[in-house]
């Protein structure tokens, strides 16, 4: 029988970003559009000879799955928010999500820059109208998707103007299609080289560009996602505005650990040391109106030797 007395002691651990639903629609499109130009790609680059036409599907066919990825940790997010196995909701899914994505993007870097190589020391001729004409589609699908995807994130970034609390799996999404359409200049630009002036070897050799942007991209969402994954305290200024509202009337904070727990959504569980000991409750109504902070634990100690 539920227990209507503890109502307002309890709570939801539903901590999914403020555009969840919205965010989720518009990746589940661009996974459509990508995954087709990816199919496009690779057969026209294997029909027609174009290294960088290949490369390009391959990096393309890496962010489909990416994006399916993406997609994939927001519907799952969205199923399992009420899940009792999960003691701090399903925020997460999105970081580890985009971490994923940014191994396979530093998998698919090693693999262009091998195929590349392998180009330059074995050329091989080369469809270049044909090949063109699909780069050009390509590009133009990135272009659609960035756009699709800008929104949104133009829409997070204004929503979280005041701290600094990205949905990474978004980030990751948008980072995909960016990529794409970088990779696709490159590969209209090796193509047109070596069209019009000979330049064989440059059709791999923009790879080994490509390759760079993707390795840069990668090392940012390992970086960012994975700073997440363990912890690490988000906004240090957030901690020191804790301890500024806590440390009063010779009160101390003797333990403070903040976390993220999903976009716009972080943690705290603080220790408090006092000769007058208040309760939780006093000192949690001192952090009400900090931006992000959804979860709080106060524990509050007597200080040792006063009665």
């Amino acid at each position: 029988m539920h227990d209507h007395s503890l109502d307002g002691f309890t709570h939801p651990h539903v901590y999914l970003g403020r555009h969840h639903a919205a965010n989720e629609r518009r990746t589940l499109l661009v996974v459509a559009l990508t995954a087709a130009m990816m199919i496009a790609e690779i057969g026209g680059g294997v029909m027609f000879g174009s290294m960088a036409l290949i490369a390009d599907g391959l990096h393309m066919s890496t962010h489909a799955a990416a994006l399916g990825i993406a997609a994939l940790a927001y519907v799952c997010a969205r199923r399992y928010a009420n899940d009792p196995r999960l003691a701090f909701g399903t925020g997460k899914f999105g970081d580890l999500a985009a971490f994923a994505s940014g191994l396979a993007l530093a998998l698919v870097a090693l693999l262009i820059a091998y195929e590349s190589v392998t180009r330059l020391i074995h050329p091989r001729g080369i469809a270049y109208d044909e090949a063109l004409a699909i780069a050009v589609l390509g590009l133009s699908i990135n272009l659609a998707s960035a756009w699709l995807l800008r929104d949104a994130e133009h829409r997070d970034r204004h929503h979280r103007r005041g701290h600094d609390d990205a949905d990474h799996n978004l980030r990751a999404a948008y980072v995909h299609v960016l990529a794409d359409a970088a990779t696709s200049l490159l590969a209209i630009g090796g193509l047109l080289l070596a069209r019009n002036f000979g330049l064989v070897f440059m059709d791999p050799a923009v790879c080994l560009i490509g390759m760079g942007v993707i390795l840069s991209w990668s090392y940012g969402l390992l970086r960012d996602s994975g700073s997440v994954l363990l912890d690490v305290t988000p906004d240090d200024h957030l901690r020191e505005a804790i301890k500024a509202r806590l440390e009063t009337d010779g009160d101390f904070v003797s333990d403070l650990h903040l976390w993220r727990l999903g976009p716009g959504h972080r943690a705290a569980v603080i220790s408090i040391v006092s000769d007058h000991p208040k309760s939780p409750q006093e000192h949690k109504a001192r952090l009400t109106d900090l931006p992000g902070l959804s979860h709080v634990t106060v524990e509050v100690l007597r200080c040792p030797g006063t009665r």
